[in-house]
Protein backbone atom coordinates (compact mmCIF):
# COMPACT_ATOMS: atom_id res chain seq x y z
CA UNK A 1 0.00 0.00 0.00
CA UNK A 2 1.43 3.23 -1.24
CA UNK A 3 2.47 5.87 1.66
CA UNK A 4 1.09 9.39 1.84
CA UNK A 5 3.66 12.00 0.86
CA UNK A 6 2.90 13.91 3.98
CA UNK A 7 3.69 10.75 6.06
CA UNK A 8 6.94 9.74 4.33
CA UNK A 9 8.34 13.47 4.36
CA UNK A 10 7.60 13.37 8.39
CA UNK A 11 9.46 10.08 9.07
CA UNK A 12 12.24 11.00 7.10
CA UNK A 13 12.18 14.60 9.41
CA UNK A 14 12.32 12.77 12.20
CA UNK A 15 14.80 10.38 11.21
CA UNK A 16 17.13 13.53 10.20
CA UNK A 17 16.03 15.35 13.68
CA UNK A 18 16.58 12.21 16.58
CA UNK A 19 19.93 10.65 15.04
CA UNK A 20 23.17 11.79 16.63
CA UNK A 21 25.47 11.13 13.67
CA UNK A 22 25.29 11.45 9.81
CA UNK A 23 22.60 8.66 8.18
CA UNK A 24 23.52 7.46 4.68
CA UNK A 25 21.11 7.18 2.39
CA UNK A 26 20.94 3.13 2.64
CA UNK A 27 20.14 3.68 6.51
CA UNK A 28 17.63 5.77 5.34
CA UNK A 29 16.11 3.26 2.99
CA UNK A 30 16.35 0.77 6.10
CA UNK A 31 14.83 3.23 8.35
CA UNK A 32 11.58 4.95 6.29
CA UNK A 33 9.06 2.57 5.53
CA UNK A 34 7.95 4.16 2.25
CA UNK A 35 11.71 4.17 0.67
CA UNK A 36 12.39 0.23 1.87
CA UNK A 37 9.01 -0.87 -0.33
CA UNK A 38 10.10 1.28 -3.44
CA UNK A 39 13.66 -0.34 -2.74
CA UNK A 40 12.08 -4.06 -2.31
CA UNK A 41 10.05 -2.96 -5.76
CA UNK A 42 13.69 -3.70 -7.55
CA UNK A 43 14.05 0.13 -8.42
CA UNK A 44 17.03 1.43 -6.97
CA UNK A 45 16.53 4.78 -9.30
CA UNK A 46 13.36 5.18 -7.93
CA UNK A 47 14.02 5.18 -4.33
CA UNK A 48 17.18 7.85 -5.16
CA UNK A 49 14.52 10.32 -6.91
CA UNK A 50 12.05 10.08 -4.57
CA UNK A 51 14.78 10.57 -1.63
CA UNK A 52 16.01 13.67 -3.40
CA UNK A 53 12.57 15.19 -3.86
CA UNK A 54 11.73 14.95 0.00
CA UNK A 55 15.18 15.74 0.77
CA UNK A 56 14.28 18.84 -1.47
CA UNK A 57 10.87 19.74 -0.14
CA UNK A 58 11.77 19.02 3.21
CA UNK A 59 14.99 22.09 2.96
CA UNK A 60 12.26 24.08 1.08
CA UNK A 61 9.40 23.76 4.00
CA UNK A 62 12.69 25.17 6.16
CA UNK A 63 14.45 21.98 7.57
CA UNK A 64 18.33 22.50 7.35
CA UNK A 65 20.21 19.11 6.52
CA UNK A 66 23.54 18.84 6.39
CA UNK A 67 25.82 16.72 4.27
CA UNK A 68 28.87 14.83 6.34
CA UNK A 69 30.56 11.87 6.02
CA UNK A 70 29.06 8.85 7.32
CA UNK A 71 31.87 7.08 9.75
CA UNK A 72 30.57 3.82 9.58
CA UNK A 73 30.48 3.32 5.53
CA UNK A 74 32.23 5.99 4.46
CA UNK A 75 29.30 7.36 2.14
CA UNK A 76 27.62 10.96 2.43
CA UNK A 77 24.89 10.85 5.72
CA UNK A 78 22.60 13.65 6.18
CA UNK A 79 21.02 14.96 9.60
CA UNK A 80 19.39 17.42 10.57
CA UNK A 81 21.07 19.40 13.96
CA UNK A 82 19.09 20.67 16.46
CA UNK A 83 20.73 23.49 17.33
CA UNK A 84 20.40 25.03 13.69
CA UNK A 85 16.96 23.79 13.51
CA UNK A 86 15.21 25.62 16.64
CA UNK A 87 13.02 28.64 16.35
CA UNK A 88 14.01 31.60 18.20
CA UNK A 89 12.23 33.07 21.09
CA UNK A 90 8.78 34.25 20.13
CA UNK A 91 8.30 37.84 21.92
CA UNK A 92 5.09 39.76 20.84
CA UNK A 93 4.10 42.84 22.33
CA UNK A 94 0.27 43.38 22.96
CA UNK A 95 -0.65 45.02 19.28
CA UNK A 96 0.87 42.27 17.77
CA UNK A 97 -0.78 39.65 19.46
CA UNK A 98 -4.20 41.04 18.91
CA UNK A 99 -3.33 41.27 14.87
CA UNK A 100 -2.62 37.51 15.35
CA UNK A 101 -5.61 36.85 17.09
CA UNK A 102 -7.76 38.44 14.66
CA UNK A 103 -6.41 37.04 11.53
CA UNK A 104 -7.33 33.72 13.88
CA UNK A 105 -11.02 34.43 13.94
CA UNK A 106 -11.00 35.39 10.01
CA UNK A 107 -11.11 31.34 9.58
CA UNK A 108 -13.65 30.40 12.47
CA UNK A 109 -16.06 28.94 9.75
CA UNK A 110 -13.06 28.13 7.16
CA UNK A 111 -11.30 24.62 6.95
CA UNK A 112 -7.92 25.46 8.68
CA UNK A 113 -10.04 26.44 11.92
CA UNK A 114 -8.72 23.79 14.02
CA UNK A 115 -5.04 24.40 12.79
CA UNK A 116 -5.81 28.77 13.55
CA UNK A 117 -6.87 27.92 17.12
CA UNK A 118 -4.32 24.91 17.78
CA UNK A 119 -1.57 27.89 16.70
CA UNK A 120 -2.89 30.72 19.17
CA UNK A 121 -2.84 27.76 21.87
CA UNK A 122 1.22 27.27 21.36
CA UNK A 123 1.33 30.68 21.37
CA UNK A 124 0.23 31.13 24.73
CA UNK A 125 2.38 28.43 25.83
CA UNK A 126 5.18 30.32 24.57
CA UNK A 127 3.85 33.26 26.98
CA UNK A 128 2.56 35.19 24.76
CA UNK A 129 -0.04 37.76 26.30
CA UNK A 130 -3.38 35.96 25.33
CA UNK A 131 -6.49 35.43 26.92
CA UNK A 132 -9.65 33.93 25.87
CA UNK A 133 -11.51 37.28 25.29
CA UNK A 134 -8.32 38.34 23.53
CA UNK A 135 -5.11 40.29 24.69
CA UNK A 136 -4.25 40.06 28.24
CA UNK A 137 -5.28 43.48 29.98
CA UNK A 138 -7.65 44.74 27.51
CA UNK A 139 -11.17 44.97 27.89
CA UNK A 140 -11.94 46.93 24.82
CA UNK A 141 -14.79 45.26 22.40
CA UNK A 142 -13.84 42.63 20.97
CA UNK A 143 -13.45 42.96 17.00
CA UNK A 144 -14.57 40.44 14.61
CA UNK A 145 -13.96 39.91 10.84
CA UNK A 146 -16.69 37.88 8.86
CA UNK A 147 -15.68 35.09 6.05
CA UNK A 148 -19.01 33.97 5.81
CA UNK A 149 -19.10 33.59 1.66
CA UNK A 150 -18.61 30.32 0.22
CA UNK A 151 -15.55 31.98 -2.13
CA UNK A 152 -13.35 32.77 0.44
CA UNK A 153 -11.29 29.48 1.24
CA UNK A 154 -11.15 28.91 -2.46
CA UNK A 155 -9.64 32.24 -3.53
CA UNK A 156 -7.53 32.56 -0.64
CA UNK A 157 -6.25 29.28 -1.41
CA UNK A 158 -6.13 30.02 -5.31
CA UNK A 159 -3.93 33.42 -4.37
CA UNK A 160 -1.70 31.66 -2.61
CA UNK A 161 -0.65 28.89 -4.72
CA UNK A 162 -1.11 31.50 -7.99
CA UNK A 163 -3.99 29.69 -9.46
CA UNK A 164 -6.12 31.20 -12.11
CA UNK A 165 -9.83 30.68 -11.21
CA UNK A 166 -13.43 31.34 -12.55
CA UNK A 167 -16.81 32.37 -11.67
CA UNK A 168 -19.81 33.69 -12.14
CA UNK A 169 -20.36 37.43 -10.99
CA UNK A 170 -23.70 39.69 -10.81
CA UNK A 171 -21.90 43.55 -10.72
CA UNK A 172 -23.77 45.94 -8.54
CA UNK A 173 -27.57 47.03 -9.80
CA UNK A 174 -27.59 44.12 -12.42
CA UNK A 175 -30.18 41.01 -12.49
CA UNK A 176 -27.64 38.76 -14.44
CA UNK A 177 -24.54 37.54 -13.52
CA UNK A 178 -21.46 37.23 -15.97
CA UNK A 179 -18.71 34.61 -15.78
CA UNK A 180 -15.44 36.15 -15.23
CA UNK A 181 -11.91 34.86 -15.21
CA UNK A 182 -9.63 36.52 -12.85
CA UNK A 183 -6.12 35.40 -12.00
CA UNK A 184 -6.36 36.40 -7.93
CA UNK A 185 -3.74 38.77 -5.91
CA UNK A 186 -5.12 39.01 -2.74
CA UNK A 187 -8.15 39.29 -0.46
CA UNK A 188 -8.81 41.88 2.24
CA UNK A 189 -12.21 42.55 4.29
CA UNK A 190 -12.86 46.61 3.98
CA UNK A 191 -16.30 48.04 5.87
CA UNK A 192 -17.40 44.69 6.68
CA UNK A 193 -16.89 43.35 3.04
CA UNK A 194 -14.52 41.10 1.67
CA UNK A 195 -12.79 41.76 -2.13
CA UNK A 196 -10.63 40.21 -4.35
CA UNK A 197 -7.98 42.18 -6.13
CA UNK A 198 -6.78 40.83 -9.28
CA UNK A 199 -6.20 40.96 -13.20
CA UNK A 200 -9.51 40.41 -15.19
CA UNK A 201 -8.66 38.01 -18.42
CA UNK A 202 -11.57 39.26 -20.15
CA UNK A 203 -11.04 43.49 -19.71
CA UNK A 204 -6.78 43.03 -19.44
CA UNK A 205 -7.13 45.42 -16.81
CA UNK A 206 -6.74 45.36 -12.86
CA UNK A 207 -10.53 44.59 -11.42
CA UNK A 208 -11.90 44.20 -8.00
CA UNK A 209 -14.72 42.14 -7.05
CA UNK A 210 -16.78 42.07 -3.70
CA UNK A 211 -17.26 37.96 -2.18
CA UNK A 212 -20.83 38.46 -1.74
CA UNK A 213 -21.44 39.24 -5.35
CA UNK A 214 -19.95 35.58 -6.18
CA UNK A 215 -21.98 33.77 -7.17
CA UNK A 216 -22.04 29.18 -7.44
CA UNK A 217 -18.34 27.95 -7.06
CA UNK A 218 -15.06 29.08 -7.77
CA UNK A 219 -13.23 26.94 -10.40
CA UNK A 220 -9.84 26.61 -10.78
CA UNK A 221 -7.71 26.91 -13.60
CA UNK A 222 -4.50 25.16 -14.34
CA UNK A 223 -2.92 27.28 -16.63
CA UNK A 224 -0.10 29.75 -15.67
CA UNK A 225 -0.53 33.86 -14.40
CA UNK A 226 -0.35 36.11 -17.51
CA UNK A 227 0.34 39.17 -15.90
CA UNK A 228 3.04 40.15 -13.07
CA UNK A 229 1.65 40.43 -9.60
CA UNK A 230 2.81 43.36 -7.99
CA UNK A 231 5.30 42.90 -4.74
CA UNK A 232 2.57 44.96 -2.47
CA UNK A 233 -1.49 44.30 -3.22
CA UNK A 234 -3.31 46.74 -1.61
CA UNK A 235 -6.62 45.57 -2.04
CA UNK A 236 -8.29 48.67 -0.14
CA UNK A 237 -6.72 51.08 -2.20
CA UNK A 238 -8.36 49.65 -5.67
CA UNK A 239 -11.51 49.42 -3.78
CA UNK A 240 -11.73 52.87 -3.24
CA UNK A 241 -10.04 53.81 -6.57
CA UNK A 242 -12.84 51.97 -7.87
CA UNK A 243 -15.28 53.64 -5.46
CA UNK A 244 -14.69 57.17 -6.33
CA UNK A 245 -12.11 57.48 -3.06
CA UNK A 246 -9.12 60.31 -3.93
CA UNK A 247 -10.81 60.90 -7.25
CA UNK A 248 -10.38 64.84 -8.24
CA UNK A 249 -13.92 65.49 -9.71
CA UNK A 250 -16.95 65.57 -7.47
CA UNK A 251 -21.01 64.42 -8.19
CA UNK A 252 -23.95 66.39 -6.38
CA UNK A 253 -26.67 63.61 -5.15
CA UNK A 254 -30.12 64.33 -2.89
CA UNK A 255 -29.74 61.77 -0.13
CA UNK A 256 -32.82 60.57 2.40
CA UNK A 257 -32.30 61.64 5.50
CA UNK A 258 -31.73 59.11 7.68
CA UNK A 259 -29.73 56.90 4.97
CA UNK A 260 -26.76 56.27 3.30
CA UNK A 261 -24.43 56.70 6.26
CA UNK A 262 -21.39 54.90 4.67
CA UNK A 263 -21.96 57.76 2.05
CA UNK A 264 -22.23 60.61 4.24
CA UNK A 265 -18.80 59.97 6.01
CA UNK A 266 -16.72 60.62 2.76
CA UNK A 267 -19.16 63.78 1.74
CA UNK A 268 -17.33 67.15 0.62
CA UNK A 269 -20.05 69.52 1.51
CA UNK A 270 -23.59 68.86 3.01
CA UNK A 271 -26.89 70.72 3.26
CA UNK A 272 -30.17 70.37 4.09
CA UNK A 273 -33.02 70.47 1.20
CA UNK A 274 -35.96 69.69 3.32
CA UNK A 275 -37.61 67.97 6.27
CA UNK A 276 -36.30 64.63 3.93
CA UNK A 277 -33.44 65.45 1.76
CA UNK A 278 -30.15 66.49 2.29
CA UNK A 279 -27.93 67.41 -0.82
CA UNK A 280 -24.42 66.31 -0.55
CA UNK A 281 -21.19 66.48 -2.66
CA UNK A 282 -19.17 63.34 -2.70
CA UNK A 283 -16.03 62.48 -4.73
CA UNK A 284 -16.68 61.15 -8.75
CA UNK A 285 -14.57 57.87 -10.03
CA UNK A 286 -14.61 55.24 -11.56
CA UNK A 287 -16.87 52.88 -10.30
CA UNK A 288 -19.44 55.66 -8.26
CA UNK A 289 -22.02 54.38 -10.42
CA UNK A 290 -22.39 50.97 -8.75
CA UNK A 291 -22.09 52.49 -5.52
CA UNK A 292 -24.71 54.89 -5.60
CA UNK A 293 -27.28 52.16 -7.01
CA UNK A 294 -27.33 50.00 -4.04
CA UNK A 295 -28.75 52.62 -2.16
CA UNK A 296 -31.90 52.75 -4.62
CA UNK A 297 -34.56 55.48 -4.00
CA UNK A 298 -32.82 57.02 -1.08
CA UNK A 299 -30.95 58.81 -3.41
CA UNK A 300 -31.33 60.63 -6.58
CA UNK A 301 -27.91 61.66 -8.35
CA UNK A 302 -28.37 65.76 -9.74
CA UNK A 303 -24.76 65.80 -11.66
CA UNK A 304 -23.06 65.24 -13.72
CA UNK A 305 -25.44 64.11 -16.15
CA UNK A 306 -23.48 60.91 -17.19
CA UNK A 307 -23.48 59.38 -13.53
CA UNK A 308 -27.05 60.26 -13.40
CA UNK A 309 -27.88 58.21 -16.41
CA UNK A 310 -25.71 55.16 -15.57
CA UNK A 311 -27.49 55.08 -12.11
CA UNK A 312 -30.59 55.30 -13.53
CA UNK A 313 -30.15 52.48 -15.90
CA UNK A 314 -28.87 50.50 -13.25
CA UNK A 315 -31.95 50.71 -11.20
CA UNK A 316 -33.97 50.09 -14.61
CA UNK A 317 -31.55 46.52 -15.16
CA UNK A 318 -33.06 45.31 -11.23
CA UNK A 319 -36.54 46.44 -12.03
CA UNK A 320 -36.59 44.33 -15.15
CA UNK A 321 -36.58 47.42 -17.71
CA UNK A 322 -34.99 48.03 -20.70
CA UNK A 323 -32.45 50.84 -20.38
CA UNK A 324 -33.49 54.38 -21.15
CA UNK A 325 -32.85 55.69 -24.56
CA UNK A 326 -30.24 58.17 -24.89
CA UNK A 327 -29.49 60.57 -21.79
CA UNK A 328 -31.64 60.89 -18.96
CA UNK A 329 -33.60 64.19 -18.28
CA UNK A 330 -34.54 65.53 -15.15
CA UNK A 331 -36.40 63.31 -13.07
CA UNK A 332 -38.02 63.68 -9.78
CA UNK A 333 -37.42 61.63 -6.85
CA UNK A 334 -40.48 59.99 -7.32
CA UNK A 335 -39.81 58.22 -10.88
CA UNK A 336 -36.73 57.09 -9.10
CA UNK A 337 -38.10 55.45 -6.27
CA UNK A 338 -40.43 53.18 -8.54
CA UNK A 339 -37.55 52.34 -11.19
CA UNK A 340 -35.28 51.76 -8.14
CA UNK A 341 -38.27 49.38 -6.14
Amino acid sequence: MAIAKAERLMNLALCLMNTRRPLSKRELRESVEAYREAWQSGSEDAFNRMFERDKDDLRELGLVIDVDENTLDGEAGYLARRDRNRLPEIALDAEEAAALSLAAKVWQQARLSGAASGALQKLRAAGVPFTEDGVEGRTALEPYIPAREAAFEPLLLAARDRRPVAFDYRKAGAAATEPRSVEPWALECWRGHWYLAGWDRDRAAVRVFRLSRITGKVRSRSAAFTAPVPEHVDVRAYVATFAGEGATASATVRLRRGAGFPLRTKALATRQLDADWDELEIPYGHGLGANLAEYGPDLVVLAPEELRAEVIDRLRAVAGLAPAAGQSGPADSTVEAAEGA
